[in-house]
């Protein structure tokens, strides 16, 4: 099933390959932002069923963003994406109510999170 998704990456080679995976299974990509006080003020227009999220970001960072936005709206899904560790981002990324994590090397994994979490 077709999911509204909200893209947030400071790098716009980044919110293209991600926009390109998710549409190519039929996903329809609602709003990009590239940090993540763009996220906060564009999530309530755009109100996404997720939101893929990068977590180093200038001016904010996503997991500030996150925070924000699960604040406001308890039942957001956010997917974090991310070249840092794994093991310790992916526990921080959870923590903070993340639905997944992702290494931006294996961007693909973003769908198997979707369809895990049956979203």
């Amino acid at each position: 099933m077709s999911k509204r998704i909200m893209i947030v990456d400071d790098s716009s080679i980044m919110r293209k390959m991600v926009r390109k995976t998710l549409e190519t299974q039929g996903h329809v990509i609602v709003g990009e932002a590239k940090d993540g006080k763009e996220a906060i003020a564009l999530y309530p227009l755009c109100s996404p069923d997720i939101v893929t999220m990068d977590i180093t970001m200038r001016e904010m960072d996503g997991f500030a963003a996150a925070k924000e936005i699960l604040d406001h709206d308890k039942k957001a899904r956010i997917i974090f994406l991310s070249n840092l560790n794994e093991e310790t981002y992916s526990r921080e990324a959870r923590e903070l109510g993340g639905i997944g994590y992702v290494n931006k090397h294996n961007s693909k994994e973003i769908l198997t999170i979707i369809a895990d979490n049956k979203i």
